[in-house]
């Protein structure tokens, strides 16, 4: 996937001609998820989320509609990950994922932030280099790093 993050539940999108961003919400499956060590936070968002799909299902005002409020509905994606097929049949998408409007006609929406969050988790502290962390943190150390992971149980979020 050439380092490209997947694309879940609540990535947030924006329209070429439209004002405000809107976050996407899938719909066509509630079995695949991504995001933490143990892959069951956010559902993974395909080819095969059409339609109205976003959370308020609204960029604002539309440009290609005189700026009267805008109604997407997601004809199809291009630019996802065609190497793996879920189980219903879609796609992954990727963060640089377009979908085509009814209204517009083209790819006029974008993938602005991937919805994807990042998790501390003791396997890395663990993993990390002492001599990296004192140049970065010198007040702190590799086991008081650990400590603190394992205190919070951060790896099972």
């Amino acid at each position: 996937m050439n380092e490209k993050h997947v694309v879940v539940q609540g990535a947030l999108c924006k329209c070429l001609y439209g004002t405000v961003p809107d976050g996407l919400s899938v719909q066509s499956h509630h079995k695949e998820m991504a995001n933490d060590g143990s892959g069951s936070k956010k559902l993974i968002a395909t080819t095969k989320d059409t339609g109205a799909t976003f959370k308020n299902n609204s960029f604002g005002s539309c440009a290609k509609m005189n700026h009267k409020p805008c109604k997407p509905l997601v004809q199809q994606w291009v630019n996802f990950y065609e190497r793996v097929t879920l189980t219903h049949g879609g796609n992954i998408l990727l963060e640089d994922s377009k979908a085509a409007c009814a209204v517009a006609g083209d790819a006029c929406i974008s993938i602005a932030w991937h919805g994807q969050t990042g998790v501390p988790a003791a396997k890395q502290a663990e993993q990390s280099d002492e001599c990296m962390l004192k140049e970065w943190n010198p007040a702190i150390s590799k086991d008081a790093i650990e400590a603190e992971l394992n205190e919070h149980n951060w790896e099972a979020l």
